[in-house]
């Protein structure tokens, strides 16, 4: 019985009183935080909350089963121009999201069969180059991506009397809430203790009775699921899309994102999100220095933080829990 009642308390999300006052807290000033701020303020903050739904889903790929992706830009744009085209046809915004996540997650297994004999660098040329190839198409095919005129997507009309504004931030800040709280379900299932199997030794995981095949495809298939949710998102947001917008340099943002907020991390999932998407906004009138201080950042990460800005999160929360001994 202590084994179960052990195993029950590993699986809680939140385990200690202290931790539940806090995260309730942090909660209600997030609920609270577009009523007191400015609308440019709530704006960013939903742009957040939709980006981190595309880190965690990297995140679960290389942070927890160490598959190195740089293709998530076309997985992204997949999913944006699915819900982007179902809207058009009338399609409910619900069913439409849903469609956005399952292509990408089926485009996602497929890229991920290079994955069953593929491992680092020539994993990520792979990846790279679908990426690549998925921004050609869009671009040279206007049928799907409405050519230079881009494609319009029909915005949701806020209920109960709410702004623009206000809407789009709870309705982001909801499904940030639902992915993360899936993220957290999945890290803590059999799939999830797969996954880390497979990134720590796979031979190993193999021998341990872990299907290899079966978890890298799985792993892909979420990730861009995660994905594909995010570029629907993404394109409800904006009301507008158009290919110049699925670059490789967005790959490299959901990567940088991950690096920096910290691998195997959900909480550094979310603290990366926030950085990606708040450097530009404090450094808009220097957008050219962006590149150098992502690039800066990630060095000094790897070479004095490796955990990311969760690993020092973490740390200093230690220091304070042991203090004042050490």
């Amino acid at each position: 019985m202590d084994l179960v009642k052990s195993y029950r308390q590993e699986l809680q999300l939140i385990r200690k009183p202290w931790t539940r006052v806090w995260v309730a807290f942090l909660l209600l000033m997030l609920l609270a935080l577009p009523l007191v701020t400015p609308e440019y303020v709530a704006h960013t903050a939903a742009l957040i909350f939709i980006y981190m739904i595309g880190v965690l889903g990297q995140n679960l790929l290389i942070g927890y089963t160490g598959q190195i992706s740089f293709g998530q830009a076309g997985f992204l744009a997949i999913g944006a121009f699915t819900f982007g085209h179902l809207s058009r046809m009338g399609v409910p915004w619900p069913l439409g999201l849903l469609c956005a996540g399952i292509v990408s997650g089926i485009f996602g297994v497929l890229v991920g069969f290079p994955s069953l004999r593929l491992k680092g660098p020539y994993l990520a040329i792979v990846t790279l180059g679908f990426g690549i190839a998925v921004y050609q198409v869009f671009v040279n095919y206007e049928w799907l991506s409405g050519g230079r005129m881009g494609l319009i997507v029909p915005r949701l009309t806020p209920p109960f009397g709410l702004s623009e504004t206000l809407f789009n931030y709870y309705f982001n800040f909801l499904f940030a809430i639902l992915f993360t709280l899936l993220t957290y379900n999945i890290i803590s299932s059999y799939m999830g203790r797969a996954f880390i199997a497979i990134r720590d030794n796979d031979i190993a995981a193999e021998a341990m009775g872990v299907s290899l095949t079966r978890y890298k495809l799985i792993s892909f298939a979420v990730s861009s699921f995660y994905m594909g949710i995010m570029g629907g998102l993404y394109g409800l947001f904006l009301g507008y899309l158009e290919p110049n917008m699925f670059t490789f340099a967005e790959s490299i943002t959901i990567f940088v994102a991950v690096i920096i907020g910290g691998l195997a991390a959900v909480e550094g999932s979310i603290m990366g999100a926030a950085f990606v998407i708040l450097v530009p906004q404090v450094f808009s009138s220097y957008k050219e220095m962006v590149p150098a201080i992502f690039g800066v950042t990630i060095i000094l990460i790897l070479i004095f933080e490796p955990m990311g800005l969760y690993g020092r999160w973490f740390k200093m929360r230690l220091y304070f829990r042991n203090w004042p001994y050490r």
